[in-house]
């Protein structure tokens, strides 16, 4: 059963206070860089202007003024935006504005805005609506480089305003959603990394978000019938396997290994031909997008169900549309072509459809051959779970590993992979037997490689890859696993045993959804009050704030009243735990959200361990960034209009109306009979030349008529700003 989309509750939130501020009069909307783009994540344009909007703005590009008409702006409650703002209100580029802060703005900037009250038509609003659904269940910040901030030491300055901003986003998701959770945090019990506390401190940063969220907004949270949500804070300390790990369902797989495109909104697209080998083929970049059926149906199957599927899927859509597939024109009915030119733009968006994912996953089956994931992947798994495909304790796993890092059809990253995932698994090996392996992988050749320092830099997510002497005195104590795999209900299958490991936070809501999570380990940051509702409410749902009677199935329970859990996932989430946010909803009958900085893939999360230890001034991180600066151009002031200047008399000293050097034209004057023949009593009195005035009123006559120009300029004017198109008559 779908649950509640976030896509859904973030489009109708901004639609909603779009449709309530223009209440039937047209107004023209101003966003920034950022609302545009968290806009364009959910809500088309054409969505915008149908709730009587005239034109949709950038604030910080130039815009002609538009004295007439009233303003919308949804603006993000940052110095820059204040300041393009005020820039608008100092050169009064529109009647009046209405003001949408997508946060609680600062109390600086708020008396800064309240300056010019007098230009501002009604009481601010908050639009809580800061962050990028993805998917109907999954939501991201697009910020990669939180990795960086939370986990390099250089960074440790900027970790506190980092929190502060991830609670204040956490925080809109969950305005979006109308829950007010209770809140618990990852609390590691043998942590030794400086990180350790991250969670909790993120945890606190978010309880006083949420309360300040209600006193903010009076009717927050909403009254409701559903039990009272959970929310989970993480990071990626908790679980350091799942995205080094080979993950062969479809979703997690391609964005492994194809060359898939993230675009800054979250828009996830593919380089491919369409209509390859056909006079009308084309490269075009195909987006992946929740609007693909056959991708949201098959994206969490395991790639040999989901070829299987689409394959199947594909000759059963050619077998009901014979047409389509190439029959002989001569038997063909006309009766046949006009249901088959019905049908044809169905059929070619069916067809790409296809085409896209039958393409990708032939594509990601051909590097699984060619790079022998499948032995890798074999070793990968016993190394994960501490467990063989019998489900006992491997024997001779180095001896394995070693030969798959002597193979150069192994993938160079999928050696180092396999270098890290033996080193969490060992809990440490000294520095010399680390260089053995990287040899064997030839990895480490020269000075400047970073190779070593992605393993050794695990040390800073709470691992221990290595350690000073092979006997250490005292002995190091084991790290007992968060949670210990359980033999008694595995499920064993040749078919699929390359996926025996299943992420953390899939045991994590398991356990959260049977009652079970330790509380030591998951606490919460307010306790449950003793006999008030704690996790027995999560388990049955049927008590308390819930009105569905014991009786009735689970599965007939009405979407509304599921109980929501939504869990954060601090340095960026991977796929695998995607796929397991919509396994544990659909299996508990609850709506799982998963909420992130951004998607780490395998390459991705490598990438970053590489450099956890560089210089900050080579990261790059937008936080280290100048603050931006309102454009000069929203200060100008217009250009006053082009004054008429008189044309001075012509050399000669001829009167005007005279031919070069003031001679008479050919033929002697012309008689002024036309003008003569125009004159009433009421006439001004003649010009200069005696004839009715004839430069001056030449002059005055075209001065009538830029008057009248400048009239009709003004109307179409007024026209292309209510419309936003420039309408020719």
């Amino acid at each position: 059963m779908e649950g509640v989309s976030i896509i859904k509750e973030h489009q109708k939130s901004i639609i909603d206070i779009i449709r309530n501020t223009t209440r039937g009069d047209w107004k023209v909307l101003v966003l920034d860089e950022t609302t545009q783009a968290i806009l364009d994540t959910t809500v088309n344009e054409d969505d915008i202007l149908n709730h009587n909007i005239a034109n949709i703005e950038r604030i910080e590009e130039r815009r002609e003024p538009n004295p007439t008409m009233d303003a919308i702006y949804v603006i993000s409650p940052t110095p820059f935006a204040v300041d393009c703002l005020m820039a608008d209100f100092e050169r009064r580029r529109y009647r009046s504005a209405f003001l949408i802060w997508t946060g609680v703005l600062p109390d600086a900037l708020a008396r800064r805005v309240d300056a010019a009250r007098r230009q501002i038509a009604a009481p601010p609003q908050n639009l809580f609506v800061d962050f990028y659904p993805r998917e109907s269940h999954l939501v991201t910040f697009q910020d990669p480089s939180s990795f960086q901030v939370l986990y390099n030491p250089s960074c440790n300055d900027l970790v506190a305003r980092h929190l502060t901003t991830l609670a204040q986003k956490i925080a809109s998701v969950c305005h979006t959603l109308g829950e007010a959770p209770r809140i618990r945090y990852y609390a590691p019990q043998t942590a030794t990394h400086e990180a350790g506390v991250l969670s909790f401190h993120l945890a606190r940063f978010l309880q006083n978000e949420i309360e300040r969220l209600q006193k903010v907004d009076q009717n927050f949270p909403p009254q409701t019938t559903r039990p009272q949500s959970v929310l989970l804070i993480t990071d990626r300390s908790m679980d350091l396997m799942a995205p080094l790990l080979h993950e062969f369902s479809y979703q997690s797989f391609i964005h492994d290994v194809l060359p898939l495109r993230e675009q800054p909104n979250g828009t996830v697209t593919y380089h491919m031909v369409i209509n390859e080998g056909l006079p009308q083929a084309e490269e075009k970049d195909v987006e992946i997008t929740e609007k693909d059926k056959l991708w949201v149906d098959n994206r969490h199957k395991h790639m040999a169900d989901t070829i299987a599927k689409l394959m199947g899927d594909f000759k059963s859509f050619i077998a009901k549309n014979p047409n389509f597939a190439g029959k002989n024109e001569n038997e063909t009915s006309l009766n046949d072509i006009r249901d088959m030119l019905a049908g044809l733009p169905q059929f070619q968006e069916m067809k790409q459809a296809y085409s896209l994912h039958l393409t990708m996953a032939q594509e990601a089956m051909n590097i699984f051959q060619k790079f022998k994931l499948s032995e890798v992947a074999s070793v990968e798994q016993t190394l994960a779970t501490g467990l063989d495909e019998d489900l006992k304790k491997p024997k001779n796993i180095l001896d394995q590993v070693i030969r798959l890092l002597d193979d150069q059809d192994v993938a160079p990253t999928d050696r180092l992979r396999l270098v890290a995932l033996y080193a969490l698994y060992r809990d440490g090996m000294i520095d010399q037997d680390l260089l053995r392996l990287l040899w064997h992988a030839s990895l480490q050749r020269s000075r400047e490689s970073t190779d070593k320092a992605a393993i050794e830099n695990l040390e800073l997510l709470g691992a221990r890859p290595l350690k000073a002497q092979l006997k250490e005195v005292p002995p190091r104590q084991p790290i007992t696993p968060l949670f210990p795999p359980n033999t008694k209900t595995a499920i064993q299958s040749e078919e699929y045993a390359l996926s025996r490991f299943e992420p953390a936070v899939k045991h994590m809501l398991e356990d959260l959804c049977s009652g079970t999570l330790d509380q030591t380990s998951f606490p919460y940051v307010i306790p449950p009050q003793a006999g008030g509702q704690a996790d027995d409410a999560f388990q049955t749902q049927g008590s308390l704030r819930s009105a569905a009677p014991r009786w009735a199935s689970a599965n007939r329970r009405q979407v509304e009243n599921r109980q929501r859990i939504i869990v954060f996932v601090a340095g960026g989430a991977t796929y695998s735990e995607a796929r397991a946010c919509y396994e544990v909803s659909e299996k508990h009958n609850r709506d799982v959200y998963l909420v992130t900085s951004h998607m780490q893939t395998p390459n991705k999360f490598v990438e970053d361990l590489r450099h956890l230890k560089s210089d900050r001034r080579r990261l790059n991180l937008p936080m280290d960034e100048p603050p931006k600066k309102a454009p000069a151009h929203l200060f100008e002031r217009p250009a006053p209009p082009p004054q008429q200047q008189v044309r001075p008399p012509q050399p000669g000293g001829g009167a005007p109306g005279m031919g070069m050097g003031g001679q008479m034209p050919p033929g002697g004057p012309r008689p002024p009979t036309k003008a003569l023949g125009q004159m009433t009593l009421s006439s001004g009195p003649p010009g200069p030349s005696g004839v009715g005035g004839g430069h001056e009123r030449t002059s005055s006559t075209a001065t009538g008529a830029s008057v009248g120009m400048g009239e009709d300029k003004e109307k179409k004017k007024k026209k292309r700003n209510i419309f936003g198109i420039k309408k020719d008559k």
